[in-house]
């Protein structure tokens, strides 16, 4: 008996009004009963564990079908090597087919690369390199011996030259003449002798480099076929390919893997069988993936860089939520101290600190509208949008240099405060070191990498507990983007996220992270400054 793909949901729950953001957003119940069925179902399927285990998005998609509503599951990329397992939606496109173009493609690819690695290894070829490197050091070292004899003879002429007669200088002239045409000869039967082992390796090389350039030909080609096969359909009936997608969207080719995440499979298959979206989420199933942070069963908002172009294309002729981050707050910009060289606000969550491409308000914009036309509001530093606390803001280019100055000498001394999702049952104080550097694939969201990533460092210190959560303070030595987020979520950190961190953690009715003190010196004076807010618990 097949399995069907459309699962019943029976509830009186009603649908939302609106269809999910996928990009920032809180489960419906709808969806959150979807994922607990599609997770049940999971925890029943022993011969998958051990790739479970591993870490794999999946998603639920609720629909209506009818007057019937259920939901749809999907998961991101391949599950043991198949992606058209039965409960689940099939892939917009199936790469994976044996007999099909890509995969005998593909085949033909790794037989390039297969014999590129059998020569690259061959052991004649090892050979002849090393003959080659033993040659060229045997004659680097007769010339250079047979310099040394051609110095010595020359300071000897050089110590006759005054006392010799016309006919010794001449010999001397012949001498040197004869010892210059010599290295000459010495040099011109060396390259003999080196091309007799350079040209059969020339040969070997240049056959390398050929395949490796038809291996860049075919792969290229290959990717722009498939992504060419990556139909995407919209709420009004338009389709595209993700090649075109892509191209109108940033003049870019799609990334590796775009079209294989759960949210496109979703929509597509709802699509083609006119089923009615109704909510969406994703949830992580699994172990973090090294570097990342992704919690067993929390749900998180779809990828930026593959998917982006793609959804913002999906989900035209849906009435979808609008964008949460895209409009104002209704916190209240509150001024510490302004005086003539700087003032120090304390930003609410959600305002941005400078201008951005919307009309949101910002730090920026509002002292503007506040100084007129008397000072110009330079930002000295920025806080994230979801983040609270106080920043400072130079009225002129020299007082924004010379504070500018003592952050990048770590003069600068903060103390954030954090909620974060979970009694700490470590020390109470400490220090967490985990470089950190951009994912390119996620963007804003970043990760750990001990090779390439920058030095990230942060003490801690535990303040109190508050209903089983902990209040900690931090304090950053380094300013990395997202670097408290991170260092708290992070399994190899408190591996407690901030409560209400969307990227790293869980939503909720803001990011519980405020910048509470900052001490500097006075840019002019040099005197010790210091500036407090409110605490996070008045917030909490």
């Amino acid at each position: 008996m097949s399995i069907s793909v459309f699962h019943p949901l029976t509830t009186s729950i009603c649908p939302p009004d609106k269809f999910t953001y996928p990009f920032y957003y809180v489960p419906h119940p709808l969806t959150q009963m979807a994922a607990g069925l599609l997770q049940h179902y999971l925890g029943e399927q022993r011969a998958w564990a051990a790739e479970l285990e591993q870490g794999k998005m999946f998603g639920v998609l609720v629909v209506r079908r009818g007057e019937e509503i259920g939901f749809l599951a999907a998961y991101s990329g391949l599950l043991n090597e198949r992606c058209d397992h039965p409960y689940f939606v099939p892939p917009i496109y199936d790469s994976q087919h044996p007999d099909g173009i890509f995969k005998r493609e593909e085949a033909a690819i790794s037989a390039i690369n297969r014999r590129i690695s059998a020569m690259e290894t061959d052991a004649g070829r090892a050979l002849m390199i090393e003959q080659l490197a033993q040659l060229n050091e045997k004659h680097q070292q007769l010339i250079c011996a047979y310099k040394v004899k051609m110095n010595e003879a020359k300071r000897l002429r050089d110590a006759r030259r005054p006392i010799a007669t016309e006919e010794e200088r001449a010999a001397m002239v012949k001498e040197s003449q004869f010892m210059k045409a010599e290295l000459a000869r010495m040099k011109r039967r060396m390259t003999s002798e080196r091309e007799s082992l350079q040209t059969p390796l020339s040969l070997v090389n240049k056959e390398i480099e050929q395949l490796k350039e038809e291996r860049r030909r075919r792969s290229e080609s290959l990717q722009q076929w498939l992504f060419r096969q990556f139909v995407v359909s919209n709420g009004r009936g338009e389709q595209c390919h993700l090649l075109d997608l892509f191209q109108q969207w940033s003049a870019t080719l799609p990334p590796s893997g775009a079209g294989d995440c759960c949210a496109p499979r979703l929509l597509q298959y709802a699509y083609a069988h006119q089923y009615v979206p109704l909510c969406m989420g994703e949830f992580w199933w699994g172990r973090s993936p090294k570097g990342e942070v992704r919690h067993h069963l929390h749900f998180y908002p779809a990828c930026r860089a593959k998917c982006l172009p793609i959804l913002s294309f999906m989900l035209q002729g849906l009435d979808v939520d609008p964008n949460p981050l895209a409009f104002d707050d209704e916190g209240t910009l509150e001024v510490i101290e302004d005086n003539e060289w700087f003032c120090i606000v304390n930003k609410p969550a959600g305002m941005l600190s400078v201008r951005g491409k919307s009309e949101r308000r910002s730090v920026e914009t509002l002292l503007r509208e506040r100084w007129g036309n008397t000072a110009v509001p330079l930002m000295v530093h920025r806080l994230d949008m979801d983040t609270s606390g106080l920043l400072i803001v130079a009225k002129s280019r020299e007082i924004l240099v010379a504070l500018q100055q003592q952050f990048a000498e770590r003069r600068v001394k903060k103390c954030y405060v954090a909620l974060l999702s979970g009694v700490w049952q470590g020390a109470k104080e400490g220090v967490i070191s985990l470089p950190l550097r951009p994912n390119p694939l996620d963007r804003p969201r970043q990760v750990v990498d001990m090779e390439r990533g920058k030095e990230a460092v942060t003490k801690y210190r535990v303040r109190t507990v508050i209903d089983g959560r902990t209040l900690m303070e931090l304090y950053p030595l380094t300013g990395r983007t997202h670097q408290l987020r991170l260092h708290c979520a992070h399994p190899d950190g408190l591996a407690l996220p901030i409560v209400g961190d969307v990227l790293y953690g869980r939503p909720n009715k803001r990011l519980y992270l405020h910048a509470e003190e900052i001490a500097f010196l006075h840019p002019v004076t040099s005197e010790p400054m210091s500036f407090r807010c409110q605490s996070l618990i008045s917030m909490v």
